[in-house]
């Protein structure tokens, strides 16, 4: 029997359930923290111990606690999970993509769970070949993430990544594709990053450190081997390692990069005994990425160049002191990626927020653009895995476009649809409008929102529900995309809003730069302006507004609700990034060394006292908070479940009013949640349950 203790005094995990209708009251353990002569106490650090009984019964009794206080709600949970299950068209597959003679994709059977990978020889619509069935290596388990297999140079074998515990270590597994047999042999507890070489024997992969998880060991297996070489050992602990191929086949890239730099070693794909080459060391400041383009190097670098630029050069080993710029630095433009080809150079660009492709020819350099025409969109490249090609494929989707497959003549830009997800449910996109708005900051910063609602709504009465979801961090940014989950609020009378903070990258370097370790706060006042912006122009009010990040947007939320809780009625954390003081001082578990340069380095005292200005779970304190609706995975292995464990029992200790704390906790998955494409829509389910509740919809 597991026990807890509870509001000082011992409950077993049953009693707790019995016990459910009243919130779980966490035991106050004080555990002293003391950095720079500062002393935190920490009531609740016994959480952090995931084996103990004590830790699993609470989390258990929170579980409970949740389940009573949505009980109410499950009809409408029932009712959302059909709406979002009816809108995917459970029989469906992707646009097959050209590798060598085979066009390869994934496809899904109606009432499965996962995908299957499958192939055809010659044309899209030859016969059908199923690699890999998901749905028979998934039976009986809990959790299954297969990614797509790594295709061997000959066509005769794939090696597959499996993970079943949600922690992100994948076991690697080969099938012969002549026999349909899989090999007794593998390779346990994985990054899951691999490519084969052109031997057609060898397979170079990636393990991480078994503690902190850091990708940190590139590795070569042998087929028949009886054990595995060591290719590379990224020693520095703020930085991970990562395995590619270049476009050509000729290399197999090993790309080392901390938040701010950048590192590749090159070895030949047709000799993977060889040692690796370093293209240009690695040096503070300086990140860039590599491609081949047959006879010269190309490289997106920042050398000078705060929003990138692309350089050229003839060999491998001559250093940055050969490149030579064949597209400039630009002020209002950022170069997010490269990709080269016989002919053409392409680059994936961003500018006013919005995205684009830059198409160079590489014969005489001429130019061209690849635009869109709505008001917000986001637009990505596809798979393009063959060089010797004339034809792009690329990705689109918009607030109101379902995700749509192009393939666009590079000599005239011409666009070919090829399939939009079909939404089913009766969508028809003209009863939905979209726009980009911009919201001055407080300190005279213009922020571009993206807005979508339906057509029939007064966006001036002042009392419309608003959903208002956003990330903010690592550069990475929050594009409009299109969600058929999403239309379960829209018919409903929501707006949903995506404010593109800083601390991502939709205007520039500039906008990372600006939201992150010293100025972080940019990100949490842009947020909190935004939601300000559309309460006073009448969209909502604050008691219809409802937050809601995840990881490190859990992060921006829980700081929203230290700093504005009188603007939100409801707020959602998904796996939320919140006691960041006491992570970034521990070096011993994921999101540390390497994340120094995202937060700043809590040793240094200028640092750490930032940082603990505004870490979500250091500035509880008595007054009222919104509801929150708090998700996390018991495995996650990038924010550990105690984080917002942690935080759900102080929020409940300190809160003065007697609005809802819910912690929910997968006791099966990590990071991602569930792995099943139907399964995860039970926690969206919940989530929008949880809304609606609160806004007085019953269905």
């Amino acid at each position: 029997m597991n026990y807890v203790l509870l509001a000082g005094f011992v409950l077993t995990a049953m009693t707790a359930i019995n016990f459910a209708a009243e919130p779980p009251r966490a035991a106050k353990i004080p555990y002293k923290l003391e950095k720079h002569g500062h002393v935190r106490t920490d009531d609740y650090y016994w959480l952090k111990d995931r084996k103990t009984p004590e830790v699993l019964a609470y989390l258990t009794a929170e579980n409970a606690y949740a389940a009573a206080a949505m009980k109410h709600t499950e009809k409408l949970q029932e009712k959302l999970f059909a709406e979002m299950k009816g809108r995917i068209k459970q029989d469906d597959s992707t646009v097959p993509f050209k590798y060598g003679d085979y066009y390869y994709y994934k496809t899904y059977k109606t009432g499965s769970e996962y995908p299957v990978f499958a192939r055809k020889k010659g044309s899209p619509t030859g016969r059908e070949e199923v690699l890999l069935d998901v749905n028979a290596l998934a039976k009986g388990k809990a959790f299954c993430s297969v990614q797509f297999p790594e295709v061997r140079p000959d066509h005769k074998m794939i090696a597959y990544a499996m993970d079943t515990g949600g922690r992100r270590f994948y076991d690697i597994y080969f099938k012969d594709l002549e026999t349909g047999k899989t090999l007794k042999e593998r390779i346990a507890k994985t990054a899951g990053d691999m490519t084969w070489a052109n031997d057609n024997k060898t397979l170079v992969y990636v393990k991480q450190n078994p503690e902190t998880l850091r990708w940190e060991r590139v590795l070569a297996h042998e087929l028949g081997a009886a054990a595995d070489r060591e290719v590379y050992f990224e020693a520095d602990e703020t930085f991970e390692v990562g395995v590619s191929k270049s476009n050509t086949d000729r290399y197999i890239f090993l790309r080392s990069g901390s938040t701010l730099s950048t590192e590749y070693r090159l070895i030949d794909a047709d000799a993977p005994a060889a040692a690796p080459v370093v293209f240009q060391a690695r040096r503070p400041g300086l990140e860039y990425d590599v491609e081949d383009g047959g006879g010269k190097f190309y490289v997106l670098n920042n050398d000078r160049a705060r929003n990138f630029k692309v350089s050229v050069c003839f060999s491998s080993a001559t250093g940055s002191e050969a490149w030579v710029d064949i597209v400039p630095h630009r002020e209002d433009t950022l170069v997010e990626y490269i990709d080269v080809f016989e002919d053409w150079l392409v680059l994936k660009e961003r500018a006013n927020a919005l995205g684009r492709f830059h198409i160079f020819s590489r014969a005489d350099g001429a130019e061209s653009w690849i635009d869109f025409d709505e008001p917000a969109y986001m637009t990505e490249l596809g798979d393009n895995l063959e060089y010797k090609t004339g034809t792009l494929r690329v990705t689109y989707e918009s607030l109101t476009t379902p995700d749509s497959v192009y393939d666009i003549d590079l000599a005239t830009r011409a666009k070919k649809l090829l399939k939009r997800q079909e939404v089913l449910g009766g969508f028809k996109p003209e009863e939905y409008a979209a726009e980009r708005l911009w919201v001055q900051a407080r300190d005279g910063e213009r922020v571009p929102v993206s807005l979508v609602y339906k057509r029939t709504l007064d966006l001036k009465s002042g009392r419309n529900p608003l959903h208002i979801y956003s990330y903010g961090s690592y550069g990475y940014s929050s594009d409009p995309y299109f969600s058929s989950l999403r239309l379960s609020l829209l018919d409903r009378g929501f707006i949903c809003a995506i404010p593109h903070i800083r601390g991502g990258s939709e205007m520039g370097r500039r906008w990372y730069e600006d939201g992150r370790q010293l100025k972080k706060k940019n990100t949490f006042y842009d947020f909190i302006d935004a939601t300000k912006f559309l309460i006073e122009r009448g969209y909502t009010s604050p008691e219809h507004v409802y937050a809601e990040g995840g990881s490190a947007g859990g992060l921006l939320v829980g700081a929203v609700a230290n700093l504005a809780p009188e603007l939100y009625h409801g707020i959602l954390a998904g796996v939320p990034f919140v006691d960041v003081v006491t992570t970034m001082l521990d070096p011993d578990i994921p999101l540390t060394t390497g994340e120094y340069d995202e937060w700043g380095n809590p040793n240094v005292k200028e640092n750490y006292d930032y940082i603990l200005s505004y870490s979500p779970y250091d500035n509880v304190e008595r007054k009222a908070y919104p509801n929150l609706l708090i998700t996390t995975g018991l495995n996650d292995s990038q924010v550990q479940y105690w984080e917002p464990a942690k935080w759900a029992a102080k929020l409940r200790d300190l809160k003065t009013d007697k609005n809802l704390v819910l912690l929910k906790t997968d006791m099966d998955t990590g990071h991602g949640g569930k792995s099943g494409r139907f399964e995860s829509l039970k926690l969206a389910a919940l989530e929008y349950a949880f809304m609606l509740d609160l806004e007085g919809i019953r269905e």
